[in-house]
């Protein structure tokens, strides 16, 4: 089995192994509107979404935001049963988690770079 990782809004990589904990908060300046969603890691936040549209009540948002949570929770169990390592991001567009072979990304990435030489 590989590796599972979460890709953050920054494009940076996180190992779902090192996880400790899953948070959602307020994520905008404004109370009716947006939240956060991250994960800790060895005590520092690495946001996953930071959806500063969302309207309603901060409790309803809030829910959404577990919800999404709950999501990810499955998602990471389905990765960790792939052979090849797998990374787990959040699609905006769809509002849903998404899984890649992490061995795709990496070719595609290579193809990108050779069709630019």
């Amino acid at each position: 089995m590989g590796d599972v990782w979460l890709r953050s809004i920054s494009n940076s990589l996180i190992r779902a192994e090192s996880v400790t904990e899953i948070a959602s908060t307020r994520g905008s300046l404004h109370e009716e509107q947006g939240f956060a969603l991250k994960v800790i890691v060895q005590g520092k936040g690495h946001v996953l979404i930071d959806d500063s549209d969302l309207q309603g009540s901060l409790s309803d948002r809030l829910e959404y935001a577990r919800h999404l949570e709950d999501a990810l929770l499955l998602a990471i169990d389905e990765a960790k049963i792939a052979v090849a390592s797998v990374v787990v991001s959040f699609e905006p567009e769809s509002q849903r988690w998404s899984m890649a072979a992490a061995p795709e990304l990496a070719g595609g990435l290579t193809n990108r770079v050779e069709a630019s030489l």
